[in-house]
């Protein structure tokens, strides 16, 4: 969308407010949450944040639009939908794409309410039309079937010609999918994600997917590119912090960078040590302890869980017996440490690492 509104085009961004209360069964096993009226308004408040980093809205030619779908989705009466548009969707059709040949095939629920979203994709894209002149619809290619079913929905209700872009869903190096559920989220909202976290995740890219990921996820020009893929050993990292500064300056801005090298340089340099006391440290997760509770003592295992570097405390547990569990750069050996005011004599803060790329810090509160 971005390359598009350089070129003179008028983004269209379409926020799922209607549909989102349906779900989507674009290859998914499990029927997707509904949420209520609060959540929603929050995920969209959410989304247009994050877009606002990357497109310029406003009332000029080429300025962005963000449009919900509950605006028109909403006030549809079923039986006139059904007869205005339900006769131009076919059972026979609907079954072919591979979302739901998928679905069916796996034997995974696929409810009414769920198949009916093709339908509903479908008119937004006549509705985006109508009202915004929308000609194209960009996607991933998991939402090809959906959006068919819209440029063939324009073309029998209105003789509209409409088209689609997909683009094929990205893949590592390994062919593993960078997805998006909260099992693997890269998430783009820094309530959910830090931006040293956002960082890091780019610093941490395989080394044969460097070239591909500056391409597709930075605006560095391609000779530039090509320099930075063709490097090899060690300097390779050299591209990999190109790309993580590039990747989190386009979505957090330039302004938190110092903070992130900081933090990246006492994590990285002479093999990550320097833990505690701060100085490298402000871009990590944190938690506070207060006076009262350092005097009581906290269990260690309660800490890793409560920065994130766990799950839970059982996976917590089974980190210190693999020796992965490190306190300021040292092996944790009992699961039943308490972090307790003599473990801040050193400094007011500690870092708790899970592993060499995860860390936190518990702060004693002042």
């Amino acid at each position: 969308l971005p390359h598009s509104q350089r070129g003179g085009q008028k983004p269209i961004v379409l926020v799922g407010g209607g549909t989102t209360k349906v779900g989507d069964p674009s290859g998914k096993d499990a029927s997707r949450q509904l949420l209520d009226e609060e959540a929603i308004a929050s995920n969209i408040e959410g989304i247009s944040r994050v877009f606002g980093r990357f497109l310029t809205f406003g009332e000029g030619p080429t300025d962005a639009l963000l449009v919900n779908n509950d605006a028109w989705l909403s006030p549809l009466s079923y039986l006139a939908f059904l007869r205005d548009y339900g006769r131009h969707f076919t059972i026979n059709r609907m079954l072919s794409f591979e979302s739901v040949k998928q679905r069916l095939a796996r034997e995974s629920p696929l409810s009414f309410l769920e198949f009916n979203y093709m339908i509903l994709q479908a008119y937004d894209f006549l509705e985006l039309h109508r009202r915004h002149g929308a000609t194209l619809q960009f996607g991933g290619s998991d939402q090809w079937g959906n959006i068919i079913s819209g440029v063939e929905l324009g073309r029998r209700a209105d003789g509209a010609q409409l088209f689609g872009l997909t683009a094929p869903l990205v893949t590592t190096a390994d062919g593993k999918k960078m997805g998006k559920t909260a099992a693997g989220a890269v998430w783009l909202n820094e309530d959910l994600l830090s931006p040293y976290e956002y960082w890091q995740f780019w610093r941490n890219t395989a080394d044969a997917d460097v070239g591909r990921f500056l391409r597709f996820f930075t605006e560095l020009p391609q000779d530039e590119v090509e320099k930075l893929e063709a490097l090899r050993g060690a300097q390779i990292n050299d591209a990999k912090v190109v790309l993580a500064n590039e990747a989190t300056r386009m979505l957090h801005g330039e302004a938190c960078l110092a903070e992130i090298q900081a933090t990246a340089a006492s994590l990285f340099a002479a093999g990550g040590g320097g833990g505690g006391g701060g100085g490298g440290t402000a871009s990590l997760k944190r938690v506070k302890l207060s006076a009262d509770e350092a005097a009581a003592g906290v269990p260690v295992v309660d800490l890793f869980v409560s920065l994130e570097l766990g799950k839970s405390k059982s996976e917590v547990r089974r980190l210190v017996a693999g020796g992965g569990a490190k306190l300021n750069d040292v092996k944790i050996e009992d699961a039943a440490l308490l972090i307790s005011t003599a473990s801040f004599e050193a400094a007011s803060e500690i870092k708790l690492s899970a592993g060499k790329k995860k860390h936190g810090v518990v702060e004693l509160a002042q």
